[in-house]
């Protein structure tokens, strides 16, 4: 018997979730992980084109990461914590990083100043992940938030945008350069466009 889309992607999302078996928490730590290691990848990188390609992808990890976080996390933590500056403060400091990932997507890789905005986006990127980590995350397990349906959301809603990005996710694939779309996203804010 042939299972339809919607029972194979439904299937697909519990395996997946399953599979990986955390909670929100633990994947938002993952990312933070994993972006952090490509932002020390890039600063040893000396080939021109290399770094651009890498620096694409870390702005489009970024851009996922945020678009989870606040359409998905920040509503359930501001809900269910009582610290809207800190909820406030974070909102904020996404859109400082999303000017700074549209700065650098708008660069070539060998323009003046293309370095030290990836290090600087990275120093920025490492202040907002502990200000997460160290207040926010505690404050959100303290509320008792239902962290691993949290996590399924997270999860289903990553994989569909980065199979929305295709090749500006994979690690191999060469960046093909800043694209309209995804600049648009990181000027405006909005990452309901990644759905488009």
């Amino acid at each position: 018997m042939a299972m339809t889309s919607e029972q194979v992607s439904t299937t697909t999302s519990r395996l997946l979730a399953g599979l990986v078996s955390r909670d929100a928490i633990s994947i938002l730590r993952e990312d933070h992980r994993r972006v952090d290691e490509m932002f020390r990848q890039f600063e040893r990188l000396r080939d021109t084109r290399a770094r651009g390609e890498l620096a694409n992808r870390i702005c489009v990890e970024l851009l996922i990461h945020a678009h989870v976080e606040e359409e998905i996390f920040y509503p359930a933590v501001r809900e269910a914590i009582d610290d809207e500056d800190l909820m406030d403060e974070a909102d904020i400091e996404h859109a400082t990083l999303s000017a700074l990932i549209t700065d650098i997507m708008n660069l070539p890789p060998d323009g003046k100043g293309y370095g030290a905005r990836v290090k600087v986006l990275g120093d920025y990127v490492r202040h907002h992940v502990q200000e997460e980590q160290n207040r926010m995350f505690s404050k959100a397990r303290q509320a008792r938030l239902d962290m691993r349906k949290l996590g399924e959301q997270i999860l289903e809603t990553r994989e569909e945008l980065r199979r929305t990005f295709g090749a500006h996710c994979a690690p191999a694939e060469p960046a093909a350069g800043p694209s309209e779309t995804r600049v648009n996203l990181a000027v405006t804010g909005n990452y309901s466009r990644l759905n488009a």
